[in-house]
């Protein structure tokens, strides 16, 4: 069989992961190594409110690894992933090769989540009106209608 390319993603077990990071973060690419795989990127994609408890779980640690492996272990990875107590959810897809280097390289930089945290933190939320602070379209009408009479 040919060795594919795969993403994987998987969410962790936060409590788990605080209390140790590379214990928890390590298994998967030792068990991609253990198999005969290859581990292309791993790393850490963000930490946040999941939208809907999992199994009790109301926050996860999202993980991101790229690997190389034969296709015939992928099912043996699966179920490992599902035994794992570490791990919540996975995902797993197999990349087109065409791409392949362009997302390893993304990964690799760490330019996912932490660029979307910067432009959130330098662009400021819209406030929240409460109903009485709203104003319909004919008043905001009038309004400007008075500014241009001034």
């Amino acid at each position: 069989m040919a060795a594919n390319v795969y993403e994987a993603m998987f969410i962790l077990d936060t409590n788990r992961y605080g209390r140790d990071p590379a214990g928890v973060s390590g298994q998967f690419p030792a068990l991609i190594k253990q198999l005969g795989g290859e581990v292309l990127a791993n790393r850490l994609w963000e930490e946040r409110r999941l939208a809907y408890p999992i199994n009790g779980h109301r926050k996860g640690t999202y993980w991101l690894t790229y690997f190389k492996l034969d296709s015939a272990q992928m099912v043996q990875v699966r179920r490992q992933c599902q035994l794992n107590e570490n791990i919540i959810r996975s995902l797993f897809l197999q990349v087109e090769p065409r791409i392949v280097d362009a997302l390893v390289a993304h990964a690799l930089t760490g330019s996912g989540s932490a660029v979307a945290e910067q432009r959130r933190a330098a662009k400021p939320e819209t406030p929240i009106l409460a109903p009485e602070e709203m104003v319909g379209i004919d008043a905001l009408a009038d309004i400007e209608a008075e500014k241009s009479e001034m």
